[in-house]
C-alpha cells in the first residue's frame, strides 16, 4: 500500500502564497502521474494540476494557469504545489492524488491523501 501525507495548508491573505507538499511512503515500486485536486464547500472535487513521471510535463486547470506551479522530486516521492497570487475562490481542501504500483506484479492504483485546508481570506 501507498500512503500519502500532505502538508502546507494554511490561512493566507488574498495575494499571498503557499506551498503544498505531498510525500508518498509505504510499499512503492513506481509512481506515475501525481496530481493535486481541490474541493470547495458545496462543490465537486476538481483537478488543479498534474505532472507525469516520464517527462515531468505539467498540466493545469485554467484557474491555476499563471499562478500555480506543480513540481515533483522523484528521489523523495514528493509532489509540490506552489500557489501564488491566491484568491478567496482558491479556498478549498486540497488533495494529493497519485497513480502508483506498490509491487511490480500489481496493477497501477490510484491513491488519495487526507487533504489539507487552504483558506484565503482577509
Amino acid at each position: 500500500q501507498v500512503q500519502l501525507a500532505e502538508s502546507g495548508g494554511d490561512l493566507v491573505q488574498p495575494g499571498g502564497s503557499l506551498r503544498l507538499s505531498c510525500a508518498a511512503s509505504g510499499s512503492i515500486f513506481s509512481i506515475y502521474t501525481m496530481s493535486w485536486y481541490r474541493q470547495a464547500p458545496g462543490k465537486e472535487r476538481e483537478l488543479v494540476a498534474k505532472i507525469t513521471s516520464a517527462t515531468s510535463r505539467p498540466n493545469y486547470a485554467d484557474s491555476a494557469k499563471g499562478r500555480f506551479t506543480i513540481s515533483r522530486d522523484n528521489a523523495k516521492n514528493t509532489v509540490y504545489l506552489e500557489m501564488n497570487s491566491l484568491k478567496p475562490e482558491d479556498t478549498a481542501v486540497y488533495y494529493c492524488n497519485v497513480n502508483a504500483k506498490s509491487q511490480v506484479s500489481q496493477p497501477i492504483r490510484t491513491y488519495w491523501g487526507q487533504g489539507t485546508q487552504v483558506t484565503v481570506s482577509s
